[in-house]
C-alpha cells in the first residue's frame, strides 16, 4: 500500500471527497466570499415599487414614418433624336409591334424551299417540316438588309489606283445585285476618263452619253426623259455611259459631275460611280466630296493589294480619314488562283483600315468581259455579291438626306 492519501490515488476518478491542490492557496475559492450576509440591507432597486405600466423605457428619437403619397405617372413621349426630317441624326421611331401579325398569330414556320429538306417535306405529305436550312436563312437575312428603306439618294464611289483589278466589273455586279433585290431605281455612272467600259456590261440601248445628258439637262423634267440617255440590263440596273473619245471625256470636270448628280438624284435612289484610276483627275474631287460610301477594289496579287493600300493612304493624306474608316474593301479574284499570296494577311491588313472586307471569288462568266447576267454566275459568286450589297446597305441609316 502507498503512503499517499486516498485523494491522491487516482486522478481520473472523480469523487466528492477530492479536494483540489490549490484549494488552500492564497486567492483560491476558499478565500472568496460566496455568500452575503442575510442581515445586510438589499439594494434599493430591489425594494422599489413596480410601476403600474411596467419599467419605463427611455424615449428614442425616431422620425415619424409618413405613408407614401401616390403620384400618378406622367406620360412623356419617347425622344428619338432630332424630330425634323433631314436633320443630322434623324431617326424614325420604332414601329409598334403590339398588334402585328406575328404578335397576334405567331410566326408560322416556313416550308423548305430547296434542298433535301424540301424533298422530305413533300415526300412526307407535308407532315415533316424541318424549316429552311442555314444557307437559306442566311440568304433571306442578307436580302432583308439589302432591302433596307432609303430616303433621298445614296452615292457609292468605286475606285482603285490600279487597272485590271475588276473595278468596273465590281461596279456592274454590285449595282445589278442592288437593283435586282431592291425595288427602287439604281444607276451606274461611268466617270472613267480613259474610255470606260461600263456600258459594255449591259445591253446597249442608246448611243447617248453623259455629255448628251448635260447638254439637255434643262429640258429633263421626268424619269422618262432621263431614260432616253441610259441603257438597262436584265437586273434593272441602268448605266450612263461615258464618251468613247478620251480627248472629249477628259473635259469631264467637277462641275460637270455635280450637274450630272443634280439630275440623277431626282429620279434614282442609288447612284454608283465607276471612277478612273487617276485620283488627280478633275472630276475626282467632286466624286469624293459627294460620295456617301467608298468601295476600294483590289486583286489577290501583291501589286493589287499594294495599289489598294496606296489608295487609302492618298485619301488619308488628303483629309478623307472618315471616309477611309467607313470604306469597304473588295478583294476580287480576277484569276482562278492567286498564287502563293497569303490572303489571310491581305484581309487582315484591310480589316484594320476599313469598315469591312469582302472577297469575290473567281467566276468564268465575269472573266469573259461581256454583258453580265446574274443568273450566269456561280452560286458562290452570287452569295458574295449579296453579302457585299448588305454591307454597303448597312450605311443607309446614317446617310439619309432629303431628296
Amino acid at each position: 500500500m502507498s503512503d499517499q492519501p486516498a485523494h491522491r490515488l487516482s486522478k481520473d476518478v472523480a469523487s466528492p471527497s477530492v479536494i483540489p491542490e490549490n484549494a488552500y492557496a492564497p486567492g483560491g475559492f476558499r478565500a472568496q466570499s460566496r455568500f452575503s450576509d442575510p442581515s445586510a440591507e438589499p439594494p434599493p432597486e430591489w425594494t422599489a415599487p413596480t410601476p403600474p405600466n411596467g419599467i419605463p423605457v427611455p424615449p428614442v428619437d425616431v422620425a415619424p414614418v409618413e405613408p407614401p403619397v401616390y403620384e400618378p405617372p406622367v406620360y412623356a413621349p419617347p425622344v428619338y433624336g432630332p424630330q425634323v426630317y433631314g436633320d443630322p441624326g434623324y431617326e424614325d421611331p420604332p414601329p409598334y409591334l403590339d398588334l402585328s401579325t406575328v404578335a397576334l398569330l405567331g410566326e408560322r414556320k416556313r416550308a423548305p424551299s430547296e434542298g433535301w429538306r424540301r424533298w422530305l417535306y413533300y415526300g412526307s405529305a407535308k407532315l415533316i417540316n424541318l424549316g429552311e436550312g442555314p444557307k437559306t436563312v442566311r440568304r433571306r437575312t442578307l436580302t432583308a438588309q439589302v432591302q433596307r428603306p432609303l430616303r433621298g439618294c445614296y452615292r457609292i464611289a468605286v475606285l482603285s489606283l490600279k487597272g485590271g483589278v475588276g473595278k468596273t466589273t465590281i461596279t456592274a455586279t454590285l449595282g445589278a445585285t442592288l437593283a435586282s433585290v431592291r425595288g427602287d431605281r439604281v444607276i451606274a455612272v461611268d466617270a472613267n476618263p480613259d474610255r470606260g467600259t461600263l456600258s459594255q456590261k449591259v445591253p446597249l440601248e442608246t448611243p447617248a452619253t453623259v455629255r448628251h445628258l448635260l447638254r439637255d439637262a434643262e429640258g429633263i423634267q421626268a424619269y422618262s426623259d432621263v431614260r432616253a440617255y441610259t441603257s438597262q440590263g436584265p437586273s434593272r440596273l441602268e448605266v450612263l455611259a461615258s464618251e468613247s473619245d478620251p480627248a472629249v471625256s477628259e473635259a469631264f470636270s467637277s462641275d460637270d459631275y455635280i450637274r450630272t448628280l443634280d439630275v440623277l438624284e431626282r429620279f434614282y435612289s442609288l447612284v454608283l460611280t465607276d471612277c478612273g484610276t487617276g485620283l488627280m483627275h478633275s472630276a475626282m474631287a467632286a466624286v469624293l466630296s459627294k460620295a456617301d460610301a467608298l468601295v476600294v477594289v483590289s486583286s489577290g496579287s501583291v501589286d493589287g493589294a499594294r495599289s489598294a493600300s496606296a489608295t487609302l493612304d492618298w485619301l488619308d493624306a488628303h483629309g478623307h480619314q472618315e471616309m477611309v474608316r467607313n470604306s469597304v474593301a473588295v478583294i476580287n479574284a480576277v484569276r482562278p488562283r492567286s498564287g502563293k499570296v497569303d490572303m489571310k494577311k491581305v484581309v487582315d491588313h484591310f480589316n484594320r483600315r476599313c469598315r469591312a472586307v469582302l472577297q469575290v471569288p473567281f467566276d468564268p462568266h465575269l472573266e469573259e468581259g461581256a454583258e453580265i447576267s446574274l443568273d450566269s454566275l456561280k452560286p458562290e459568286t452570287r452569295s458574295a455579291l449579296l453579302e457585299l450589297s448588305a454591307v454597303v446597305a448597312a450605311g443607309f441609316v446614317g446617310a439619309r438626306r432629303p431628296a
